[in-house]
């Protein structure tokens, strides 16, 4: 019972860091941990202010999505998460977030290519477009785990917003700040209508290397 405490208080503490910094908004996105040695994790409830949260508002399931811990409605992309940590066993933490610059992306469904060294290792070879599905729905599920397994730790949703991996919380919140960083330096240097630069394909394939390297070791429960 203990690791369900110390998940419920870091998803609390970092829903409160995320929207401070402007990444969740409103009652937006929605975050959850896996727990170690199980299938089951810990989410945010649905509709409720992340300012308010407390560690009793965090919903604890199983990855058939059964009720474990917590007497809120779980967030209604729970299917999501549980499907991401099926399908993808080195990750234990997932951001969902409605992030502005990432979100616009989406809009026109514009993937951000190998642009910098440190997004290549850490969100993978590109950030590429999951095609729309509506939110909640286990189409959404279903299209994200069908277009998840190439690794990469970083992706944005058409029409919808960002989906961010990490091998632990702090990771995945360090990425998600890596993606707006990348994504509104994509969208200023297209508003330029001038050839955009990428990294040299060496360089990309070192570093996505490295990425792999650290998922292995995820995987194996060596983080």
């Amino acid at each position: 019972m203990g690791s369900y405490e110390n998940a419920k208080n870091l998803i609390v503490e970092t829903a409160r860091q995320l929207t401070n910094k402007g990444y969740l908004m409103a009652t937006g996105g929605n975050l959850s941990v896996r727990i170690a040695g199980q299938q089951v994790f810990a989410i945010t409830p649905s509709n409720y202010d992340y300012l308010k949260m407390l560690p009793d508002d965090i919903c604890v399931l199983d990855f058939k999505l059964n009720s474990l811990e917590g007497t809120r409605k779980a967030s209604v992309e729970s299917g999501m998460h549980a499907a991401i940590y099926k399908a993808r066993p080195d990750v234990n933490a997932v951001i969902h977030t409605h992030q502005v610059y990432a979100s616009a992306l989406t809009l026109i469904r514009t993937p951000i290519p190998a642009l910098f060294d440190e997004q290549t290792r850490f969100l993978g070879r590109s950030v590429k477009i999951i095609p729309y599905a509506p939110s909640g729905t286990g189409m959404l599920a279903n299209t994200i785990s069908r277009h998840i397994g190439d690794h990469n730790n970083a992706y944005m949703m058409q029409n919808h917003g960002a989906l961010v991996f990490g091998n632990d919380m702090e990771r995945a919140v360090h990425n998600v700040e890596i993606l707006e960083k990348c994504s509104l330096a994509y969208l200023l240097a297209l508003c330029t209508e001038r050839k955009v630069s990428g990294i040299p394909l060496i360089v990309r394939e070192l570093a996505f290397a490295s990425l792999r390297k650290d998922q292995k070791k995820a995987e194996a429960g060596d983080f």
